[in-house]
């Protein structure tokens, strides 16, 4: 017996040596010959502990073996912790020449992370195991369970020593505020934190609060992230009782009331006082301050919004009309400080677009642009002007105005039977194409970002494809296709909504184009630049409001058409968005919650019991033995 104990601790010995050995070589010596000598020494005394031990193991007593066997199985997750170690570590670019972190980074990474927890999940449950086995091993029989009881309680301790390391580097490496009440204020964004930072005169912000106000700490909460980010924001704090002289200057007739302003430009805002009536006002903070910097910041363009063709508008344009309306796109361009007006044949689109014209955008046209209404659209561009477009293809192909963006547009609807949004529950809702396709191209860069956390919902859409230039003949427009369909999209030729091979073609069709004219190599910013979108449902009322990816690819698609590509970016907001469940869906919720829920518990509670009663009815036996 005693000579069971001493190869017990002879062979953790050797174990817990090689460990130590391994630690020198590769943690404190690190590099050259000793390093070599020290970590090959490590690595056979751990091999040679688990062959001994898987040796002996068939030889001994059945309660020793089972114990053996809990053991021997730690060994062997210890020894596959250190060859993650290995993995990822500079041995194996020694071996193959090529370090993991190079090809795989994020593996590399998770690997650093992995090994280390393994190799504990191992150790301390042989520890316990070691010390729990050696106490028994000169019994009669072995008690296995002892020894595995042993076992468990050193997994418990890893565990919660994993955790604890978990956290503490967690917390340490992301020192972030959260609050987590029913009520916030909406952060600072990612676009109005770039439009601070790219000010480059001073921006003033006097907020009018009395002193220990809950709202104005809101409000203060919100300008504490965004002041660090230039050295042009300014925020005053006033009261109106206090500094009437300063309240007049700017207009303001109470507390409550916040003003940006510049110059002679300013724009003001009613918060609120009380806490629960400014709730909303603060929840769209950050949208209501990135209007009124926008406006305040920048010189006013002018949008024109083409008419004359049919095209979609604020309002139904006749009893007939049924299509949805643009009021929250206008409401978007009015947000973002421009001027929006019309522009047709009667306000002189045939002649030429205006020369104040900071994007002319055509939305859902239903017929084709005159030739002089082709042609102006063409000079325009080529003098450097911005066009935004959203076709239909019911509508057709709109030929001439496309050549002018060298492009393509098929007026054949597409579909896709894995992903699309339902709205009716038939096969029609397949036309309704949903995306999160996106490129890195700036004129989708929130959207690149977001990728299926914002996808794009697409209510019937044609595709886009780009017209090459004929042979001999200087290409001068770059065209890139930012938004594409699902691979599983295809053509429906027939409109039967269903896949018909091979005349029809499962692809992730071009939904999106965005061309660049180069006017002058030395000046970019004259280039000519246009947004091409093969459905213009993507822009009506209700998608916009509903769908982030359709609002970010108008917003950072203006941006980007103005040359403002630096600003785009996320906008907070802590509205509350509705959960709005199909037919089925809500079916499913009901029946989950009154039966299936239900039947689970009381089935877990059937299965618990059973387990629990199963020993008890063995215990007599065994005593009676």
């Amino acid at each position: 017996m005693v000579s069971l104990s001493l190869a017990l601790l002879l062979r953790a010995g050797l174990f817990g040596s090689g460990l130590i050995l391994l630690f020198l070589g590769e943690r404190i010596i690190g590099a050259g010959g000793s390093r070599t000598v020290f970590s090959g020494a490590g690595a056979v005394l751990i091999a040679l502990a688990f062959l001994t031990r898987l040796m002996k193991r068939d030889k001994a007593r059945p309660g020793a073996r089972e114990a053996e066997s809990y053991l021997l199985s730690l060994y062997l997750l210890a020894i596959f912790a250190l060859g993650l170690y290995v993995l990822q570590s500079d041995l194996w670019t020694s071996l193959t020449g090529t370090g993991l972190e190079k090809n795989w980074p994020k593996l590399a990474t998770a690997l650093g992370a992995l090994w280390p927890a393994l190799l504990i999940a191992a150790l301390l449950p042989i520890i316990f195991g070691e010390m729990a086995y050696s106490s028994v091993a000169q019994a009669p029989e072995v008690e296995a369970l002892r020894v595995r009881d042993a076992i468990f309680s050193g997994l418990g301790l890893a565990g919660a020593l994993i955790f604890a390391v978990s956290i503490y580097y967690v917390a340490s490496e992301r020192d972030h505020k959260a609050d987590f009440s029913y009520f916030r204020t909406a952060k600072a964004g990612e676009s109005t934190q770039k439009i601070v930072e790219q000010l480059d005169a001073p921006l003033t912000i006097s907020l009018f609060f009395p002193p220990a106000n809950e709202v104005r700490e809101e409000v203060l909460e919100y300008f504490k992230d965004l002041k660090p980010k230039s050295k042009f924001l300014e925020v005053n704090v006033y009261d109106h009782a206090v500094d009437p002289a300063k309240a007049k200057e700017l207009g303001v007739t109470g507390n409550g009331i916040m003003v940006v302003s510049r110059g002679a430009r300013k724009e003001p805002m009613s918060i609120g006082l009380e806490l629960e009536a400014a709730r909303n006002s603060l929840r769209n903070l950050d949208k209501e301050i990135q209007k009124r910097m926008l406006q305040v910041a920048r010189p006013q363009r002018t949008v024109y919004l083409t008419t004359g063709h049919g095209e979609r508008a604020a309002f139904p344009q006749s009893d007939t009309d049924k299509r949805r309306t643009i009021r929250d796109v206008k409401e978007l361009m009015t947000q973002q400080g421009y001027q929006v007006k019309e522009l047709g044949m009667a306000e002189g689109l045939g002649v030429d677009v205006p020369a104040d014209a900071a994007i002319l955008i055509a939305i859902g046209p239903q017929k084709p642009f005159a030739p002089e209404e082709v042609a102006a659209i063409s000079r325009y561009f080529d003098r450097g002007g911005r066009v935004f477009i959203a076709l239909d293809p019911e509508n057709g192909d709109m030929a001439d105005l496309m050549k002018v963006f060298s492009l393509a547009y098929s007026p054949v609807t597409l579909a896709n039977d894995q992903f699309y949004g339902r709205i009716t529950n038939k096969e029609s809702d397949r036309a309704n194409l949903a995306t999160g396709s996106y490129s890195s191209h700036p004129s989708v860069s929130t959207l690149g970002r977001l990728g299926q956390r914002a996808p794009m919902v697409l209510l019937g859409a044609g595709s886009l494809s780009e017209v090459k230039p004929a042979a001999g003949v200087a290409k001068t427009v770059t065209v890139d296709f930012p938004v594409r369909a699902h691979p599983a999209t295809w053509n429906d030729l027939n409109g039967n909504f269903a896949f018909d091979a091979p005349a029809e073609t499962r692809k992730g069709w071009e939904l999106g184009a965005s061309v660049i004219k180069k006017t002058n190599a030395q000046k970019p910013e004259t280039d000519g630049r246009a947004l091409v979108l093969g459905d213009s449902d993507a822009m009506s009322d209700g998608i916009i409001a509903a769908q982030a990816g359709n609002a970010y690819y108008v917003l950072d698609g203006m941006k980007w058409l103005l040359g403002d590509e630096a600003i785009a970016g996320e906008v907070s907001s802590e509205v509350d968005v509705p959960i709005v469940h199909t037919k089925k869906q809500d079916a499913a919720w009901f029946y989950s919650t009154i039966l299936i829920g239900p039947m689970l518990v009381i089935g877990l509670g059937w299965l618990a019991n059973r387990r629990r009663a199963k020993p008890a009815s063995k215990s007599p036996k065994k005593e009676s033995k």
